[in-house]
Formats: C-alpha cells, sequence, structure tokens
C-alpha cells in the first residue's frame, strides 16, 4: 500500500523542535509555520533586521499543505481574471496575473540565494486535452488568454504532436503548455526557509499550539505573545481558531508516489525538463517528475468531513488511493508494471468565492493572508513580500494595489449546509467527468457551478 510518510518528509532528519519558552514580547508575531508565515518573516527580516519577529506552529514547520504538497510553483491563481476584473477592473487582473509569473521566478531566486537545494526545475505546465469536451476547454483558455492581451509567452495550443514530444498521456488530442510553473522538494524549500529566517534572527517555536489571536495578543499553551503586528497565516487550519470557523474550509488533496523509473520509461514518457502536468478534467489533477526519477501524483476527491474536521486519519483514503493509482496508470501507460512507494495527503484551504485574500489593519495590527485553493507554493511568496509592503507603511509598493489586497471573501455556510454543498460540488465535477469522457460533449453542470462563483 505504500508508506504513511509523504515521500517529500521521508529520509529527511526530524526537524528539532525548539517551543515558545515562555510569554514574551516582539514586534510581529506570525501564527503559522507554513511557506505563508515563513516568507513574511524572511521579507520583513531582510527589511528591517531590527524587527522582533517571531513565528509559532503547532506541529513542526512544513507540517500542513506546505511540506505536503503536489511540488507545483505555479503561476496559477485560482480567481480567473475574469471575477478579479469583477471586482476591480482589467488593469487590476492583468497586474494580478503579471505579478504571479514574476513570483514564480521569485522563488527560484531566493532558494538559490539562500543555497536551499529544494530541486527547483522551471520546466512550465503541460495539460492534456483527452476527450473532445477537453480539446474545446483547451482551445477556448487560449483564445480567453489572447481576449486578454496574453500570448503564447502565457499560454499556448498544443496539437497532438506537440503533446506527444513533451509527455506520453494515453488519447491525447492536443493541450496547454505554459511556462509559468516550476517543479520542487516543497519540505526541502520549507526547512530551507526556517534555517533562513533564523539566520536573520526570527525566532521560530515549533511545538507551540496557538489558543487564540487577538490585536496586540497571541496566545498559546506555552505562554502569551504580545505583539505590535499579528499575522494569521493558518491557510487549511483556520476553522480551529475561535471566531474563524467558517473562514475557509479544509479540503483534502490526496498524493501517491511511484519507485524511481528507470531510463527506459523515462524515454518512452518524455518530461525531460520536469514539465508538472495534469488532464483538462474538472476533479483536478497534479503530477511531477522528481529530481530522483518518482512520478508524484494527486488529485481531488477526498470527501469534505463534517464541521470542517482536520484528523490525521484523514490523510489516508484506500479509495481516494486507489482512484489516483489507476487514474495515472491510464494516464501514462508507458510507466509500465511500476510499484507504489508512498500514499499522504493533507488540508488546504478554500474560500467561499475561491478568491485568495491578503489584507492588514492598521488599527488593530491584524494581519491574514490565505484561501489558495491549493494553488499556494508561489501566491505564499507574493503574500510575504505584500504582507512586508502593508506592514512596513510602503504605500508607494506596487504589491499592495494588487486586487486580492484588503478583500474578504464570504464566509461559508453553517452545518449541515456547508457539508451538503462542498461534497455535492465534488461529486458534481466527478459526475461531469464521467460524462464528458463517454459523450465528447462539456459539462452544462460543471460550467454553471463556475458561473455561479462568478468565475
Amino acid at each position: 500500500m505504500g508508506s504513511v510518510v509523504s515521500l517529500w518528509r521521508d529520509g529527511l532528519p526530524a526537524a528539532e523542535v525548539v517551543p515558545l519558552p515562555g510569554s514574551t514580547d516582539v514586534d510581529v508575531a506570525i501564527v503559522g509555520g507554513g511557506f505563508t508565515g515563513l516568507w513574511t518573516a524572511y521579507y520583513l527580516a531582510e527589511a528591517d533586521p531590527s524587527l522582533r519577529i517571531v513565528v509559532l506552529e503547532k506541529e513542526c514547520a512544513g507540517f500542513g499543505a506546505s511540506g505536503r504538497n503536489g511540488g507545483w510553483c505555479s503561476a496559477i491563481f485560482p480567481a480567473t481574471l475574469r471575477r478579479v476584473a469583477a471586482s476591480a477592473d482589467r488593469d487590476a487582473a492583468r497586474r494580478m496575473q503579471l505579478a504571479m509569473n514574476d513570483t514564480v521566478v521569485e522563488v527560484g531566486r531566493q532558494a538559490d540565494a539562500e543555497g536551499i537545494d529544494c530541486d527547483f526545475a522551471h520546466g512550465g505546465y503541460v495539460s492534456a486535452a483527452r476527450n473532445p469536451a477537453q480539446l474545446q476547454r483547451a482551445r477556448e483558455e487560449v483564445g480567453q488568454w489572447r481576449d486578454w492581451g496574453f500570448g503564447d509567452a502565457q499560454l499556448r495550443f498544443l496539437t497532438a504532436r506537440e503533446l506527444a514530444e513533451r509527455i506520453a498521456v494515453s488519447g491525447g488530442l492536443g493541450g496547454t503548455y505554459t511556462p509559468h510553473c516550476a517543479a520542487l522538494h516543497p519540505y526541502r524549500l520549507v526547512r530551507g526557509l526556517v534555517d533562513a529566517v533564523r539566520r536573520r534572527g526570527v525566532a521560530v517555536h515549533e511545538g507551540t499550539a496557538v489558543t487564540g489571536i487577538a490585536p496586540g495578543t497571541v496566545r498559546t499553551v506555552r505562554g502569551t505573545v504580545r505583539a505590535e503586528v499579528v499575522v494569521r497565516a493558518t491557510e487549511g487550519y483556520t476553522p480551529a481558531l475561535p471566531g474563524a470557523h467558517r473562514d475557509l474550509v479544509p479540503m483534502y488533496s490526496l498524493m501517491v508516489a511511484t519507485e524511481p523509473l528507470d531510463a527506459a520509461a523515462w524515454a518512452r514518457l518524455g518530461l525531460r525538463e520536469r514539465e508538472t502536468f495534469s488532464d483538462k478534467r474538472h476533479l483536478r489533477i497534479y503530477g511531477q517528475r522528481t529530481a530522483d526519477g518518482r512520478i508524484a501524483f494527486g488529485g481531488r476527491g477526498a470527501p469534505y468531513h463534517f464541521g470542517s474536521a482536520v484528523r490525521p486519519g484523514y490523510d489516508r483514503d484506500a479509495r481516494v488511493h486507489a482512484m489516483l493509482r489507476r487514474i495515472l496508470v491510464d494516464l501514462l501507460p508507458g510507466i509500465g508494471r511500476v510499484r507504489f512507494s508512498h500514499a499522504w495527503g493533507g488540508a488546504l484551504g478554500i474560500p467561499r468565492d475561491w478568491y485568495p485574500s491578503i489584507g492588514f489593519d492598521a488599527g488593530t495590527g491584524l494581519a491574514y493572508a490565505g484561501g489558495y485553493v491549493g494553488d499556494g507554493v508561489a501566491t505564499t511568496n507574493l503574500a510575504g513580500r505584500t504582507l512586508r509592503d502593508l506592514i512596513l507603511r510602503r504605500d508607494d509598493s506596487d504589491l499592495v494595489s494588487l486586487p486580492w489586497v484588503g478583500r474578504r471573501s464570504p464566509r461559508w455556510e453553517p452545518e449541515p449546509l456547508r457539508w451538503l454543498g462542498v461534497n455535492a460540488a465534488t461529486a458534481l465535477f466527478a459526475v461531469a467527468d464521467r460524462t464528458e469522457a463517454r459523450t465528447g460533449r462539456p459539462s452544462k453542470a460543471a460550467a454553471g457551478f463556475w458561473r455561479a462563483l462568478g468565475h
């Protein structure tokens, strides 16, 4: 069945946990030791070395989605250009996307500058169309980018032959390719950032559960941290905080990994530039060729658990993990009789409108960022730089005028409506994919779902 340990953590030494020794006073307290919290600490400490900064984490840094994800450092912003423009304007939507494109490069640049060996490979992202409905969606996606003034440098259509030159997908009719994505080892990046911020004087206290956040105060099981600025960077674990139960929904995304494939298998499969890959189905899948020659592959399909519950037992779901193995073998038959070595999962944060947000209230000193819908490896870096500029009152910064700044998503419905709605949406996508595979026609139900959200 495979290891219960995430591929990314397997074989790496256990982190040395340094809990908060007691109550203390700081300038900035950051709750959450994932990418958002660590990038925020990194850029703040770089900009003002005199700041007293503490990062507080219940488990160990990278315990959550930051250390368990698919390793896609992508320029995908969950809210579409149309959705962003609807609450801002056309220019703001374009600036948001260009900032995301730049962020992919920024992550690689900073990892290199800090000597973080996270297997960063800027090979782009290829998405296959495997039935006529998916092919139509691929053409429409390219056309939509053109309507917004973006050319092939953003997204280009692939013919069946061009797709096959990058990846040997079964039944590939065509697809799309964007250069704005890199594959990386997420947990090594997390731990590298811990070392980087500590070198800059940031205190990272793991094994320190936070029980409450208020202006000027963070309450923990090990003492109270008093701070002028408090940053909430808890993503999928946000519902556990008092008063935040309906801010985000924690949805599980699960992954599997193969044993290393031999050279003959890779000659058949492609991915020579370590492109990340998926296809155009609605119930999202995602994969990468790892630096040691495996395939790390994941997807949605796990249920939302009543009451926004997040528990270790939900990291494994035999049905979903078996489904992911079947999908991968069907997608890439060239892998042959491969053995799967790992199966794991974790919770990510989804806002009610599928639109990430970030903000800082100078009056209360409270800041927040999150709701990345699983596309957070790069987006968290942009969040960290933006929070730096907001907290340091850099009003002339281009980042603080991006359209995700200062907005709030609607709260999720109370239970049982939340449980019914989220799981119904998952079922709708699964049915839409089966229907499209059978008929070759785009699903009207799936299209209607996105229209209802304004995307």
